[in-house]
């Protein structure tokens, strides 16, 4: 078991939250479950935890109750490839209720905020060269969705 592991608190989403994080991401399972029993706080045999497995990553995911929320200054990063890695991400994760934000951020019909960021993006903004880091600085910041082939349209000047 890893000794970081990243646990996100519902309310009572859990395990709607865990069977479609699981759906989004390939090579992905639900690991195992634990439920409430007669001493709660949840109602007996509603899912306490689920740890998940997202293409390696473990999340563990908990119905706390309603104390409990996300906001922006938390998010979960997926690298990409390529832009049809970028939109799939970006369609399933903004799907039933997602809100697109702003630079490659989104927010899950959760509350759960995501950045879907092609890895071409790090590498062009930690350019050698500091005008062409900053051309595609600019360009990305005029982006909801990150297109490649904008950012490495702005990178060639």
């Amino acid at each position: 078991m890893p000794k970081i592991t990243t646990f996100l608190t519902f309310n009572n989403q859990a395990e709607d939250a865990a069977n479609f994080y699981t759906s989004v991401f390939k090579n992905s399972k639900i690991v195992n479950t634990s439920r409430y029993g007669d001493t709660g706080p949840g109602a007996k045999g509603s899912l306490m935890t689920a740890t998940i497995s997202l293409d390696g990553q473990e999340l563990i995911l908990l119905n706390g109750g309603p104390s409990f929320t996300f906001t922006q200054g938390f998010s979960l990063l997926v690298y990409c490839e390529t832009q049809a890695e970028v939109d799939d991400y970006w369609n399933k994760l903004t799907a039933g209720g997602g809100k697109e934000v702003a630079c490659g951020w989104l927010t899950d019909k959760f509350g759960v905020s995501w950045q879907i960021v092609p890895t071409v993006l790090m590498k062009l903004i930690a350019d050698k060269d500091a005008r062409k880091a900053e051309r595609v600085m600019q360009a990305m910041m005029k982006m909801v969705k990150l297109d490649i082939a904008e950012l490495q349209k702005a990178a060639a000047g």
